[in-house]
């Protein structure tokens, strides 16, 4: 049986705005969770309808967030974290078929969502591989592609779905809103629902093509302290470009991968 993994966050599904949204106990967390698991529930009917096996990684913050009895019956969540460099990807390997993400937002470095960070808004200012803008999407579709296993689609907002197509031209896109400042434009969540479903069936029913992983990797990580890059300047291999800055050459996916982990525990 063909197999789908669908990644899951937070920040870029419809509605959500600000950051006690997406914290546990805060007000509007549990409509936001609400939420999340409405549009990965689109996006698991849609897989399963077409003969997927679905696998679910819930990534966002304590990753407990879904409400898994509100998912479809067959499909299996991966609640927690394995403590590895897979991240938002644990659980993926080549026995997969497709990478689907879902709530997904705007990378650290772009201006199209208050909530707009990549992996820790409190750390990074900013990633780059080979110079071009990187986010938890495009480092996790690359994470993806080392095992040959192409991402299809994404639903988030309006930037997210712009950068993806920057790395990723033939993805399918659902943008559930449009944020300006610290304002969001959404989509009514049963629209944001409908659209997710329609936009997984035609990823999923279109020819699908691998991301290519270039040869060189060149990791480039800007901190919102200079404590914090001089600190990821010990890894090894690892260079100060600026006082805030480091960069790193790698040879291969899972090294940068490994690499960046380090380099952002303090």
């Amino acid at each position: 049986m063909k197999k789908v993994f669908i990644t899951a966050d937070i920040e870029g599904v419809t509605g959500v705005t600000n950051w006690c949204e997406t914290e546990y106990g805060n007000e509007g967390y549990d409509d936001a969770c609400v939420q999340m698991t409405r549009e990965v529930d689109a996006a698991c009917r849609a897989a399963m309808e077409l003969g997927y096996q679905v696998v679910v990684k819930d990534g966002h913050s304590s990753a407990r967030n879904l409400k898994i009895g509100q998912l479809p019956k067959g499909v299996e969540v991966i609640r927690g974290w394995r403590v590895s460099p897979e991240g938002m990807m644990g659980g993926i390997d080549d026995s997969f078929d497709a990478v689907i993400c879902i709530g997904y937002h705007s990378p650290a470095g772009m201006n199209s969502n208050p909530l707009a960070h990549t992996i820790d808004h409190h750390m990074i200012d900013a990633i780059h591989v080979n110079g071009q803008l990187a986010s938890e999407l495009s480092l996790n579709a690359l994470y993806a592609a080392q095992y040959k296993v192409p991402t299809v689609f994404v639903s988030g907002d309006e930037g997210i779905c712009q950068h993806s197509k920057e790395w990723i031209p033939d993805i399918e896109t659902v943008a559930v809103k449009n944020c300006v400042g610290n304002s969001s434009w959404n989509l009514h969540p049963d629209d944001a629902v409908d659209q997710i479903y329609e936009g997984v069936k035609k990823a999923l029913q279109a020819p699908a093509k691998l991301m290519e992983i270039p040869s060189d990797l060149h990791l480039e990580m800007t901190y919102t302290t200079h404590q914090g890059a001089r600190n990821a300047s010990w890894y090894p291999g690892a260079k100060l470009t600026d006082v805030k800055t480091v960069a790193l050459d790698a040879a291969s996916v899972m090294d940068m991968t490994i690499a960046r982990v380090f380099m952002m525990s303090v």
